[in-house]
């Protein structure tokens, strides 16, 4: 007889060079801290600098088996605003949406109750990023600020697991302005 192993699923949307797999590779080392069971799954094509990039996790009380993309998401974590704008990128964002999931979008109030989504939580990460100077070639790096937003929304897995592994990611200044990001984004969540 087998049982049902039931997930909680994550995708995250970005354009290259945000950070979305490395947001993602985040997630599952704070819940595993945490004595969940995690997998951190990258999807890479032709990306490059500020294309579409996306990203998945899944976390579980039991081992995690199965490393496919995400189809029916429980959270889906947009770094990039302007994802939301262009229609193609729109529709992969909200494609799959079950009623009960949450979109965490890097966006103002406004831009967040546009959507017309029931469960959406935003953080302007764009600010966060710029404020704690993190930015790369021009692209501000939004990532542990989105970490930060879904931690919060997630609930699950305690700010102080995921704070040690940014601590393991990075070392010196670039693990302190990460975070800064990090617990900015976590106090700075809004729901709509």
């Amino acid at each position: 007889m087998y049982s049902t192993v039931v997930y909680k699923e994550i995708r995250w949307h970005g354009r290259g060079g945000q950070g979305a797999v490395t947001s993602a590779e985040l997630f599952a080392a704070a819940a595993v801290r945490d004595g969940f069971y995690a997998v951190s799954i990258p999807f890479f094509g032709a990306e490059r600098r500020g294309a579409h990039v996306v990203a998945f996790n899944r976390i579980s009380d039991t081992r995690v088996y199965v490393r496919s993309s995400i189809k029916n998401p429980d959270f889906v974590v947009v770094l990039d605003s302007k994802l939301l704008g262009l229609e193609h990128d729109k529709k992969r964002i909200f494609s799959g949406l079950k009623k009960e999931s949450v979109l965490v979008v890097n966006a103002d109030k406004e831009v967040a109750e546009s959507l017309g989504w029931r469960n959406v939580a935003c953080v302007n990460a764009t600010e966060i990023a710029l404020k704690n100077r993190l930015v790369l070639a021009g692209i501000p790096l939004t990532n542990t600020a989105m970490l930060g937003a879904l931690a919060k929304v997630f609930g699950e897995i305690s700010l102080k697991s995921f704070e040690e592994a940014v601590k393991a990611k990075w070392s010196g200044r670039r693990a302190e302005v990460n975070l800064m990001a990090l617990r900015e984004g976590y106090s700075g969540v809004r729901w709509i």
